[in-house]
């Protein structure tokens, strides 16, 4: 059972640091003080998140037979979002807090319990504002704090803005007791406007003549990627000859205007997903979605996520899509809290269905053996890139204290991440960098290794700090050339390398012949 209340701020807070420090992760647009809810991936984030991306493909689509992939338009025709459903009802319900002007989600306010103290308005002198605010105190909170809060908001309406707020008199003080509401600012205590929905698509115009006044001419960031999937369905269908079931699969971007992006790269306002849309028969909906569930837990666990920290949530009737009759959540024990990492979604021929009816063109499948047709059901596993990347990250961020070889005790911070996902798979360093031999040999390595993987060369250091630069960037084995890969102190031992283990420390002497074979068996 996943503890969906346990977080641990202070291991994200290093997690981020090291993500900015070391080149995985950047605050978009940082040089301008950030641009909220969007990221840029360095140059260690977006090996990563390649690694990620083509290890997703080569799984789902380039080892099997009954699935193709598909590439969409980022922007999207507005009748097809219309069709689907999103132009009408795609929205979170949003409130804002009176005090701060902050805006929150509606669904995302944790109830609580407290006094709450309400006032009619406030005076000052000749002026005098009339307006219901409120504040929540929770229990052990002095009651003066929240005469200070309302004596703030109501400091905003004076028209001398220099005033200080001790300087009003509040009006109509009254009280009431609050159990687990959600009306209140979980931050200040301040109360929240009333509930209103908000449509979280980013809509735009087309075309050199277009103007605001146009309909023709609107257009938007696709909300996520499966609906050029449906409209292209036929095109898929009758140029690459597949017969259901089968799966189209597409890695793209996708845009929200998300109310308040949070935690780090886990709700952004633009993302990437990794979906799969499968084409049944109207009776195997059910049954393919928990086949899609065990094998999508099964990719987490082979790219590095333990199974004990996925967690599978049924979701109920009463929180489903309008369009799904089956969904399930895989969700991944963050630092934040557990959190969904993907949705296995079997949406019926919802989607299909409704292409159909505003097109006006058919979009059956004939079955050739049984000679039905029908409109195909879907089952969809809609995976976060971004979110699974932070997943990696956040599995793979590790602390432990190591003895150096002076007795020293020191702590060693290393990204056990996955071979297959690692952004570097090998450095190579000759001992030293005044040694032509060593320099020639590595420069060597590096470019016979570089043809098939990402290596790093790096000359530079003590060699020990070179091991602990790798380990904090998650690269998995370190090859040094040193004087017994030279003959020099061995004659048995010439031509070969150290090879140095990334979580294990251990070190072994290795053939430079059996390097590039022996590493693409660890890293693929």
């Amino acid at each position: 059972m996943a503890d969906k209340e346990y977080t641990d701020p202070e291991r994200m807070e290093k997690i981020v640091s090291l993500c900015k420090r070391r080149g995985f992760i950047y605050q978009s647009a940082e040089l301008y003080g950030g641009l909220n809810g969007c990221w840029d991936y360095g140059p260690l984030g977006v090996e990563v998140k390649r690694n990620l991306k083509d290890y997703w493909w080569r799984c789902n689509v380039q080892e099997r037979e009954d699935i193709v992939g598909l590439d969409g338009s980022i922007l999207t025709h507005q009748a097809v979002l219309t069709a689907s459903g999103h132009v009408g009802g795609f929205s979170d319900p949003m409130c804002d807090c009176l005090l701060s002007k902050a805006r929150l989600r509606a669904d995302q306010i944790d109830p609580q319990s407290g006094t709450a103290y309400h006032y009619s308005g406030a005076s000052e002198g000749d002026w005098a504002v009339e307006r219901r605010f409120a504040v929540l105190l929770r229990e052990g909170q002095d009651e003066n704090r929240a005469r200070k809060t309302a004596r703030q908001y109501y400091a905003q309406f004076h028209p001398n803005k220099s005033l200080s707020p001790k300087a009003l008199e509040l009006k109509g003080e009254t009280t009431s007791e609050e159990n687990n509401t959600t009306s209140f600012n979980p931050e200040n205590g301040s109360l929240l406007t009333e509930a209103r929905e908000f449509n979280l698509m980013f809509k735009t115009q087309m075309g050199a003549s277009s103007s605001e006044d146009d309909p023709s001419a609107i257009a938007y960031l696709r909300p996520e990627t499966a609906q050029s999937i449906f409209t292209q369905f036929k095109n898929v269908l009758d140029t690459s000859r597949m017969k259901v079931p089968f799966g189209i699969a597409q890695i793209g971007k996708a845009f929200r205007n998300e109310i308040n992006p949070r935690n780090f790269t886990f709700r952004s306002r633009e993302f990437e997903q990794m979906e799969i849309e499968y084409f049944c028969r109207p009776g195997d909906g059910l049954r393919l979605t928990d086949e899609w569930l065990e094998k999508r837990l099964s990719f987490y666990e082979d790219i590095g996520l333990p199974r004990e920290k996925l967690h599978v949530l049924d979701v109920p009737d009463g929180e489903r899509a309008h369009y799904s009759e089956k969904t399930y959540d895989i969700e991944f024990d963050f630092p934040f809290g557990c959190q969904e990492l993907e949705g296995v979604a079997y949406r019926t021929n919802y989607d299909l269905s409704k292409h159909q009816e505003h097109s006006g063109k058919p979009i059956e499948y004939f079955d050739e053996t049984t000679k039905e047709k029908f409109i195909p059901h879907v089952v969809e596993p809609s995976a976060g890139c971004d979110r699974t990347v932070l997943a990696l990250l956040c599995e793979a961020f590790d602390e432990e204290d190591v003895v150096d070889s002076k007795g020293k005790t020191e702590t060693r911070t290393v990204m056990r991440l996955n071979p297959k996902i690692a952004p570097i798979k090998a450095a190579i360093f000759p001992l030293l960098k005044k040694n032509e031999d060593q320099v020639r040999i590595s420069r060597e390595i590096q470019e016979e290794l570089g043809r098939f993987m990402h290596v790093f060369y790096d000359e530079t250091g003590a060699v020990g700090r070179r091991y602990r630069r790798q380990d904090e960037v998650g690269t998995p084995f370190c090859i040094t050339v040193d004087f017994e890969s030279l003959g020099e102190e061995d004659p048995e031992l010439k031509g070969t390398v150290t090879l140095r283990h990334r979580d294990s420390m251990e070190q072994e002497r290795v053939a430079i012949a059996d390097l590039l074979p022996r590493l693409l068996r660890e890293i693929r």
